[in-house]
């Protein structure tokens, strides 16, 4: 996915055709890397990629409604939040800001870590 950014501090990420119809995929934002994640109803969303319990990829996880599973543990995390649903994991994920302009998807890193 391709990196250019924009004023407001928003970086253009990819197009929308680039993503799955429903799920997430991984893309690297500044050097930090980040899961884009569209959900059923067709929201974009975006999370730091790493489960805060495990260095583990969360692009990798599956999609439920709006909460995105870690494959390794089963930690979920709620994407407008960044808040860890259930065990094992406690602490929480950054949530990034998206914009969607036509099929242009654009995200504002947040300063969490």
């Amino acid at each position: 996915m391709s990196e250019q950014l924009t004023e407001q501090g928003f970086v253009h990420v990819c197009h929308l055709a680039d993503l799955p119809e429903v799920g997430p995929a991984l893309a690297e934002i500044e050097g930090r890397r980040v899961a884009i994640v569209r959900t059923e109803d067709g929201e974009v969303h975006c999370v730091d990629d790493t489960c805060s319990h495990a260095n583990v990829s969360l692009s990798e996880g599956e999609l439920d409604g709006c909460t995105l599973e870690c494959w390794l543990h089963g930690s979920r995390f709620d994407l407008r939040t960044g808040e860890p649903t259930g065990p094992p994991a406690v602490l929480p994920i950054a949530v990034h800001t998206v914009r969607t302009e036509g099929d242009e998807v654009f995200v504002a890193l947040s300063e969490e870590s």
